[in-house]
């Protein structure tokens, strides 16, 4: 039995590349000839709202689906859809089916919309259906769904009943447990009628396993769409291939669509635009897929500033997550003048402390509360062992007379210290503005996780920075752990008592990040506190 149709929307989500700016001949020859081909559905663009597109033609923005109605083929078995951004358009514009143009409407929206204008997508979906449409269901970044919200949008689909639902990867963001662990929800609590759309975004390069991992869970037993362009075609990373899925299908699975009649488009229209058009797997586009960030925000970056691909993940990074599924290029330009602010190139840096540090024994020494508590242990630790000190965030004199370094992750504390900074050497991070020209500055971003809070943590910042240099083994003192009850540092001036209520969110998230630092050093990291610390059992294997 075919429970699998292959949906090609090169002329709607493909076509944004372009601006959507396909010429008539060409629209009305790629979609006769995906029929022909016998491809399922071909999409045929989208409808947006008459008063803000002017339709002149030479475009799949549409405004009315008269207008769609010269570039279709009735003659075939393919349906023929257009899609609906459910913010873009005004569904009273929508003229009743007629049989004369597409068959069906499919209508996206996010989560936003849907968390604040439920009752308003629930009245629009059922419009389509009304004026006799058949009508499939996008719920645009699947991803962005908790199980407990897909659930509720599975309940409202169940109420619709639609011709299909669509787990939609819109920022190719997806891995393969994430697209079982979607399918399955979504297949176990949503009628045996409705298909299962899917619609991926490579920038893992995974769509064509995706696809294939759906069709493996669909058991033939579950409809499922698959959605694809031609040779990918699309923003940033591009789509999954109409011609992999064609080939797959007929080699595999017995399906008779007609893969030279694809590969014959393909040359006659793709390829040129290919030529002048970029599209597919790219490290920009990585980043895109990392940090869930819609794609004109990187091209934006590619193309204006030329940046470095790890500067371009940086500033992605520095986008609030909301943000980042839309494109907003007043705020990038702010946060590209910000990153620069901060970046350094700190391989001189490295090199330095590299050197400074060579063959030493290290204790890590912190401003928690345990080193007044066990002074003279520590200092008989380091008298023993002949210990190079790297005071963290802070300065005591008992410890300069040792061999000993200040390393600065907080602006507070490095201009606190001035005074007593002159008489050793400091290292810091370039979010803190350097007065000293001996100072070593090590490149910010390089060392924290804009996405986890927290990361920012100096403590953290060091023990990246001493593993980029080769050092995974050292003592620690004074590292104990925040407490509600009672004060944290040696040093009482040092208090932070707006902080206080946070202390227990505070020690979960710095537990939770050293233990991926430690999962991520593995076997090398050796160990010794010289205190007591909550953080002992993550660190000290």
């Amino acid at each position: 039995m075919k429970n699998v149709k292959i949906l090609d929307c090169t002329l709607r989500d493909g076509g944004r590349i372009i601006n959507c700016a396909f010429p008539d001949a060409e629209t009305k020859d790629i979609a006769s000839r995906l029929a022909s081909a016998k491809i399922d559905i071909v999409e045929m663009g989208f409808l947006r709202d008459p008063t803000k597109i002017d339709y002149q033609g030479d475009s799949t923005f549409f405004t009315d689906v008269n207008q769609i109605k010269p570039f279709i083929n009735k003659d075939t078995s393919t349906i023929y859809l257009a899609f609906i951004d459910y913010e873009l358009y005004d569904f009273k514009t929508l003229k009743p089916y007629d049989g004369t143009s597409i068959d069906g409407v499919r209508v996206g929206f996010t989560k936003k919309s849907f968390d604040l204008n439920k009752e308003d997508v629930i009245r629009q979906l059922h419009s389509v259906k009304e004026k006799g449409y058949r009508l499939f269901i996008q719920g645009v970044n699947t991803l962005g769904y908790s199980d407990k919200a897909l659930l509720e949008l599975i309940e409202l689909v169940n109420d619709v009943h639609p011709e299909s639902f669509g787990i939609v990867d819109t920022y190719g963001a997806m891995y393969i447990d994430d697209v079982k662990r979607i399918y399955t929800l979504v297949d176990h609590n949503m009628r045996d009628d409705i298909t299962i759309d899917f619609h991926s975004h490579n920038n893992f390069q995974l769509s064509f396993a995706f696809a294939q991992e759906i069709i493996t869970l669909s058991n033939s037993k579950r409809n499922v769409i698959i959605d694809c362009t031609l040779n990918g075609m699309g923003k940033g990373a591009g789509n999954l291939n109409t011609e992999l899925m064609v080939d797959y299908l007929v080699r595999k699975r017995n399906y008779d669509y007609d893969f030279d009649a694809i590969l014959d488009i393909i040359d006659d229209y793709i390829y040129n635009y290919h030529l002048q058009h970029s599209w597919g797997y790219s490290i920009p586009a990585l980043m895109g897929g990392v940090y869930q960030s819609h794609p004109n925000n990187i091209i934006y970056l590619t193309e204006k500033y030329r940046l470095a691909t790890k500067d371009i993940k940086y500033i992605i990074s520095m986008i609030d997550p909301q943000l980042r599924m839309r494109y907003d290029y007043d705020n990038i330009q702010r946060l590209y003048q910000e990153y620069n602010h901060t970046k350094v190139d700190d391989r001189q840096s490295l090199a330095l402390l590299k050197e400074r540090l060579k063959g030493k024994k290290l204790l890590l020494l912190l401003p928690g509360s345990s080193i007044a508590t066990y002074r003279q242990q520590i200092l008989q630790e380091i008298e023993q062992n002949h210990l190079t000190v790297i005071m963290v965030n802070f300065i005591d004199a008992e410890y300069v007379k040792y061999d000993s370094l200040a390393f600065w992750g907080s602006s507070k504390r490095y201009k606190r210290f001035k005074g007593d900074r002159k008489q050793i050497q400091s290292f810091l991070t370039s979010n803190i503005e350097s007065d000293n020209e001996r100072d070593w500055v090590m490149n910010y971003d390089s060392y924290i996780d804009r996405t986890k809070e927290y990361s920012d943590n100096t403590m953290l910042m060091l023990l990246r920075i001493l593993q980029r240099i080769g050092i995974t083994s050292y003592c620690i003192a004074g590292f104990d752990g925040f407490s509600e009850n009672n004060n944290y540092y040696n040093n009482t001036n040092f208090g932070e008592e707006r902080f206080r209520r946070k202390y227990n969110e505070t020690n979960q998230a710095l537990s939770s990040l050293l233990q991926e630092f430690a999962d991520s050093v593995g076997n090398a990291l050796k160990v010794k506190f010289l205190t007591p610390s909550i953080y002992k059992e993550i660190l000290q294997k």
